[in-house]
């Protein structure tokens, strides 16, 4: 049996196939809507589509809106895994001390620095509120100089942009942080943003099926016109709802992304097309 991720690996499921190896596909979203893809590559990415329901044995979704394109587009029923997340704080914040962050003191982001997963909008949302509350944005990317020169491009001294941060640092900083911001507009479930709601931050996200999936009502949608306004909006909410907010994030991902609950799916899934 095989395992591969992402659509462009669907020809390589074509040769273990040919020797009767059974094999399950993670499509991992619709990743010709990505902007950075020039037009060769996204043609490639819809090849990639068409043979991803043709060649692998099962194909995994990883949201039920990933899952309903596939139906919907190609005909084909998949099966919907999503990520999982652990759930609770971690006690530490060394890499809170490093970037000269506080507890509760400021707003995070995680992602690569992409455009489809505005940074730049959250930096310059955030810029135009006023607080001591600092804004961490954390990520990095390999072909996108362009475009990172841009978000780096501020003077505000609120305004923390160390690169990508893996690890024990990046539990922590979504374990301590005031807010999570989760921006990106291409996608299924992002493994940030349910990692940021089992640690029980209070999380805003970008109003997409996607993410709206993921987040529900244990967030705050925006979109990218009113973002500084709902930044505003959770300065000025009382922490009794914040609060609220918080817990219901936490519950959420116990109850619907554990890993317990996601190893399971997956051993059913891979013990199925064994048989």
């Amino acid at each position: 049996m095989a395992l591969y991720c992402n659509a462009a690996n669907a020809i390589f499921t074509l040769w273990p196939r040919v020797f009767g190896i059974p094999v399950a596909l993670n499509v991992d979203g619709v990743e010709r809507r990505r902007k950075k893809w020039n037009a060769f590559a996204k043609s490639w990415y819809l090849i990639s589509e068409h043979l991803a329901v043709i060649f692998p044995t099962a194909v995994i979704t990883d949201a039920e809106k990933i899952q309903q394109y596939y139906l919907e587009h190609y005909s084909k029923e998949t099966t919907f895994i999503p990520y999982g997340a652990e759930i609770g704080k971690v006690e530490t914040a060394d890499v809170l001390k490093e970037l000269a962050l506080d507890k509760d003191k400021y707003f995070l982001y995680v992602s690569r620095l992409e455009p489809e997963n505005n940074a730049l909008l959250v930096r310059q949302a955030f810029e135009t509120v006023q607080t001591d509350m600092k804004l961490a944005l954390i990520g990095d990317a390999p072909y996108a100089e362009d475009y990172i020169r841009e978000v780096r491009d501020t003077s505000d001294p609120r305004v923390v942009i160390p690169g990508a941060i893996y690890g024990q640092g990046y539990r922590e900083l979504g374990s301590h942080c005031f807010a999570y911001i989760h921006a990106t507009e291409v996608g299924g479930t992002h493994p940030a943003l349910i990692e940021a709601m089992g640690r029980g931050a209070l999380v805003l996200y970008l109003d997409t099926p996607e993410n709206a999936e993921v987040a529900g009502d244990a967030g705050i949608p925006f979109t990218h016109a009113n973002l500084s306004d709902k930044l505003r909006e959770t300065l000025a909410m009382p922490e009794t709802q914040r609060e609220e907010l918080r817990l219901k994030a936490q519950r959420r991902i116990a109850e619907r992304y554990s890993w317990d609950a996601i190893t399971d799916r997956y051993e059913q899934l891979l013990v199925g097309i064994t048989l």
